[in-house]
């Protein structure tokens, strides 16, 4: 069923991107505690912090990236069309991730570990837990021969370049930098798809397999946000007689 955009509709992301963040704000004060991973209080208070090589960490680190991408994709495509529609939504996912990124990251300082693991690759997390490759024949962050859109961790979409799930490459953020107005428009809401999808992904993987509570609580918020705005961009796109890549 087509979603109609009304006033109602906005206000209703606005409130679960607000909530989000009210949340997200207390589930670092919580998962720090006194000072240290799991503090006084909460479920994870008798537990030493999360390994280096966990789902907790390798989510936080993998997300941060994946984060920082779609990011960067809005203030791109705010500068590409006068749009308000888009431009509103674009500003609504920059403000949110880049707050859940301080978040991860703030995790990983408290938890006392590296914000890049050396010799551990993109989702491996994922893979340790599932044991299986998940990213198709090219491996991480590529695709074998001249297919630019292999499968990526899950059946996402992996561009040749891309590091996860979801994640466009260089050549096509450069192509978004380069368009403009209507064109913008649907690369944008077609791109941020691609990167929901990876991302929900992701996050159901942490909500599955984290074991820090506040981590797969926010992990499960950004499923269900992500989800809500991929159905506002099928609108987006169905308006402007464009459709999701996948």
């Amino acid at each position: 069923m087509t979603l109609t955009l009304t006033r109602t509709h906005w206000v209703s992301i606005a409130a679960v991107v607000l909530a989000l963040l009210f949340a997200g704000a207390a589930t670092v004060a919580s998962a720090g505690g006194d000072g240290h991973p799991g503090g006084h209080g909460d479920a994870a208070g008798a537990s030493a912090a999360p390994a280096a090589g966990s789902a907790d960490a390798g989510f936080a680190r993998d997300m941060a990236v994946h984060h920082q991408q779609a990011v960067e994709m809005s203030f791109i495509v705010r500068d590409r069309t006068q749009d308000e529609e888009v431009r509103r939504l674009a500003y609504d996912i920059a403000n949110t991730q880049a707050n859940q990124r301080g978040m991860l990251l703030g995790w990983l300082d408290l938890w006392k570990l590296p914000k890049v693991e050396s010799g551990t690759g993109p989702m491996a997390w994922m893979e340790q837990a599932h044991g299986e490759d998940g990213h198709g024949d090219g491996g991480h962050g590529g695709t074998s021969g001249n297919d630019t859109h292999g499968s990526g961790h899950g059946g996402q979409r992996t561009g040749a370049g891309a590091v996860m799930p979801g994640m466009a490459t260089q050549a096509e953020l450069d192509q978004l930098a380069k368009a403009s107005g209507k064109q913008a428009e649907v690369l944008f809401l077609q791109l941020m798809t691609d990167h929901h999808k990876g991302g929900v992904a992701m996050a159901e993987g942490c909500a599955d397999l984290c074991t820090v509570p506040q981590e797969k609580a926010l992990a499960q918020g950004m499923v269900d946000a992500q989800q809500s705005e991929m159905d506002l961009m099928a609108d987006l796109l169905e308006k402007r007689g464009a459709a999701p890549r996948s």
